[in-house]
């Protein structure tokens, strides 16, 4: 167990201790980075310009009291597999910071490659036929595909939609966060649904992919502490893709692309569902482990 409060160590021991602790985790590889991560954020030292050269600047001073209780708990939290960004109630995307919760998906790295091609598709408009492209995200969840869109493309109009009120008080608050509360729209339904009627330049969304039948493999920190109702989609994982993509396809201006993050061993399965509802160009990028996990297509 992590040192008690009245036992007064310095910050080195509390380190020295929370870290074994966290090695009989569920993630021992990340034992130290994320004690320390942990300790920074008891001592309420985590602000952008702390980092671990003040842990080593100060690792023979004394663990407060107070501090103790709180690195105690959090260090508890984290062995029993909570994830580090439900702990300190922050993630980092596409170079930005977004608050995050059990309301919604914790943002992945490999969603930046989904990130990458809409803001590459909307660049490839700009410079012919839409200077201002109109953008949906489907499924808004944090709202970190929206905020880092809005972001990087100022001339773009974004729009994100989610079925869940509560994901979508989240995006909304990361997108004043970051300044963007007049720059997006936020609609609460189904998929496209609450904006039936409107066509968009490009749609782009990291929807539910994961197969029921793959719920026993998943981490703890997945299974046990992020919504399944962005998780999964059916027995193999492709059944969200099945009312977006013709939703999509509607709501494309001829043209228009769909951009859409997937899972493992789904691309033959999404080619058939593009090509299927009328799609043309069809093209699937892989992520540094080599598996396809974005696809694009045009609506013709």
């Amino acid at each position: 167990m992590p040192p008690t409060p009245d036992a007064r160590p310095t910050l080195r021991l509390a380190l020295d201790a929370a870290e074994k602790v966290l090695a009989s985790g569920p993630h021992p590889e990340r034992a130290r980075c994320d004690t320390e991560t942990l300790l920074l954020h008891a001592l309420r030292k985590n602000a952008p310009e702390t980092n671990l050269a003040w842990l080593i600047a100060h690792d023979g001073e004394p663990l407060a009291a107070d501090a103790a209780v709180t690195f105690c708990d959090l260090i508890e939290r984290r062995l029993a597999g909570e994830p580090m960004q439900h702990i300190t109630g922050e993630a980092e995307f596409y170079g930005l910071a977004f608050h995050v919760n059990r309301d919604v998906l914790i943002p992945r790295p490999e969603t930046e490659h989904l990130v990458e091609k809409a803001m590459a598709l909307a660049q490839r408009l700009r410079l012919t036929w839409a200077p201002h492209p109109r953008i949906v995200d489907v499924g808004a969840g944090s709202g970190a595909i929206a905020v880092a869109l809005a972001h990087a493309l100022p001339f773009a109009q974004i729009t994100a939609t989610d079925i869940s009120p509560a994901a979508l008080a989240v995006a909304k608050a990361n997108a004043a966060r970051h300044g963007f509360a007049e720059r997006i729209r936020f609609f609460e339904g189904d998929l496209l649904e609450p904006v039936a009627g409107e066509h968009f330049d490009i749609v782009v969304s990291n929807p539910p992919y994961v197969p029921e039948s793959d719920r026993a493999t998943l981490d703890v920190e997945v299974r046990d502490y992020e919504p399944a109702q962005a998780l999964f989609a059916g027995e193999d994982g492709l059944q969200i893709f099945r009312r977006l993509v013709p939703a999509a396809f509607g709501a494309l201006v001829p043209g228009g692309f769909l951009a859409l993050e997937i899972g493992y061993g789904q691309q033959e399965g999404i080619h058939a569902l593009l090509a299927g509802a009328g799609f043309s160009g069809i093209e699937f990028t892989e992520d540094l482990q080599k598996i396809p996990r974005v696809v694009v297509a045009r609506r013709p």
